[in-house]
């Protein structure tokens, strides 16, 4: 028998269950399938050490809200798990936990087939909320390192002690790789830290975090079709900062002071000898330049609204390369585990739907796709900076539960497209 339900939402993170709770509260049948357990990447692809880099006052999802005695504060790994959980126990969400969706066909009748490991189900509609992290990106030049070597991605990365005895390699300095680095270094590794464009933000800047500062200034509410390069937002990688013992700057010259080795891009492995581009320098001033254009347009606000803001001193750069390593021999260092944080890529195989770009990432406006019907929710820069975060997850599944509930003939992108 084929299950029917006006809604079937494929995922059960923080954007599933956002969606669903607005389906409840406007009575839309649905059901939201998951194929593991309802939040179960917070512990799963997190480390042990992880903190959000977004403070706890930010973490609000439709009807729910952080309520704990420190709102300034970052949530761990297990409170931001908890936290998730426990919005799905908030409401009655129509959950199937354990359920694979193997494909989706649009039908002949303008709605869709769902195939399921429980069953098939026909929706009228389907709302997409898997994220946009799906497969991990390894270099097949990993496979010409020494056998010897313990290579994980940084999703599987969980603390220093599970890797074996020695030095580390982490390839990848965006926010994952640039924390994962610290935890090797407090835990006394060795580390060799390959460094690419990830910009940096200061954690706390002239008395408040930044985070407060960009909220106020409205800079996560601004559409991405109206920022320079438009959609190419959508590729760019994140500022590293950390939430950790209570939030600070990670500022990867002083990690080099402490003894950490930093690296340009890699280009290549070969006869056991890692090739290096001559990008370090570069890269860190970079992530400089970004960091003091953050602090220049935090100035510029304060000013602009008289703010009895503290006035505080810009920063000198605390360490400079005095030459660009271009290789390193690993016969000649113990290096024993490389950590490889340089992203995922995106797989819907499953999802057979004419809405996609030819690297494979889904045509959307605000999470509305040219396919009636067919919604997206939960992507990076899905429609603002602040998508990434869940206050902004809230928002974009408010705007997808009323496109949906509108029930027009022709949705606005197709509109618009056609």
């Amino acid at each position: 028998m084929t299950e029917q339900h006006d809604v079937v939402v494929i995922g059960g993170g923080q954007a599933g269950l956002s969606i669903s709770w607005h389906l409840v509260h406007r009575g839309i049948d649905h059901v939201v399938l998951e194929r593991a357990s309802a939040a179960h990447e917070w512990r799963d692809s997190r480390w042990d050490s992880f903190t959000l880099v977004t403070p706890n006052w930010q973490c609000a999802l439709p009807g729910y809200g952080y309520d704990g005695d420190d709102p300034d504060g970052f949530m761990t790994r297990e409170q931001t798990y908890d936290f998730v959980r426990g919005y799905a126990e908030s409401f009655p969400v129509p959950l199937r936990e354990g359920v694979s969706v193997s494909s989706v066909h649009q039908s002949a009748d303008g709605g869709f087939d769902v195939d399921t490991t429980s069953g098939p189900i026909r929706a009228r509609q389907v709302v997409v909320a898997t994220g946009g992290y799906h497969v991990p990106v390894v270099p097949r030049f990993a496979e010409r390192l020494p056998a010897s070597i313990t290579q994980i991605h940084s999703s599987q990365y969980k603390s220093a002690g599970r890797l074996p005895a020695g030095e580390v390699l982490v390839v990848g300095n965006g926010q994952s790789g640039a924390q994962i680095a610290e935890d090797l270094q407090l835990e006394g590794r060795t580390v060799h830290l390959v460094t690419g464009s990830a910009p940096r933000v200061a954690r706390f800047y002239r008395g408040r975090d930044c985070v407060a500062w960009l909220h106020d200034m409205g800079t996560y509410d601004v559409p991405i079709a109206e920022h320079p390069g438009g959609l190419a937002k959508r590729e760019n990688t994140n500022h590293y900062v950390t939430g950790r013992d209570g939030g600070r700057d990670i500022d990867l010259r002083v990690f080099a002071l402490q003894g950490m080795k930093l690296y340009g891009r890699l280009l290549e492995v070969v006869d056991g000898t890692l090739q290096f581009a001559p990008t370090l320098a570069a890269s860190l001033d970079a992530a400089d330049s970004v960091n003091e254009s953050i602090k220049d347009s935090i100035d510029a606000y304060i000013e602009s609204r008289g703010i009895p803001a503290p006035t505080e001193k810009r920063s000198r750069p605390a360490w400079t390369p005095q030459r660009e390593v271009t290789s390193l021999d690993l016969s000649t260092v113990n290096i024993t585990s490389v950590v490889w944080s340089i992203g995922f890529r995106t797989d819907y195989r499953w999802l057979h739907a004419g809405v996609f770009d030819g690297e494979g990432h889904p045509c959307h406006q605000r999470g509305v796709t040219p396919v009636r019907g067919l919604y997206f929710l939960g992507l990076p820069w899905q429609h603002t900076w602040g998508s990434g975060r869940f206050a902004g997850v809230a928002r974009d599944a408010e705007y997808l539960a009323n496109q949906m509930t509108l029930g027009a003939s022709v949705s606005p992108m197709a509109a618009a497209l056609s």
